[in-house]
């Protein structure tokens, strides 16, 4: 497994990826994606034998603040250390930033995957968040 920074898009393969973890929101609106990558400040690619495993889209100024938009990984190479090792090379690139956030779902395992890398919930560090519905 290589880890590199994505700057190429591929729409068919990025598609896939998106499409095998069931994100359909994303992978219905395929110019919206396009855009959305185009806009990113950083992606990185987990790649197989040259194959997309894996991906990390971060966006923000990259100074004061960075959001970790997506991680994902192929489910047929889920709990292989991909996403660890996408998140950890976000982490040290923007290791000089004060706030790096994410959202993710609420379950057990996703927080205890964070959790690994350092990062903690908003009501562990005396903040909440909001969205619009």
């Amino acid at each position: 497994m290589h880890i590199e920074e994505y700057t190429t898009y591929q729409e068919s393969e990025v598609l896939a990826l998106y499409g095998s973890v069931g994100w359909t929101a994303y992978t219905e609106q395929p110019e919206a994606l396009r855009r959305g990558f185009a806009g990113s400040l950083l992606t990185l690619a987990a790649r197989e034998n040259g194959t997309l495993v894996g991906l990390l889209r971060a966006v923000g100024d990259g100074c004061t603040v960075v959001l970790v938009q997506d991680l994902l990984v192929r489910p047929d190479h889920q709990r292989r250390g991909i996403g660890t090792a996408l998140m950890q090379a976000a982490l040290e690139r923007f290791r000089s930033v004060r706030q790096v956030q994410l959202l993710t779902d609420d379950t057990e395992k996703t927080k205890g995957f964070y959790r690994s890398l350092g990062l903690l919930t908003l009501p562990e560090l005396g903040c909440c968040g909001f969205m619009r519905p």
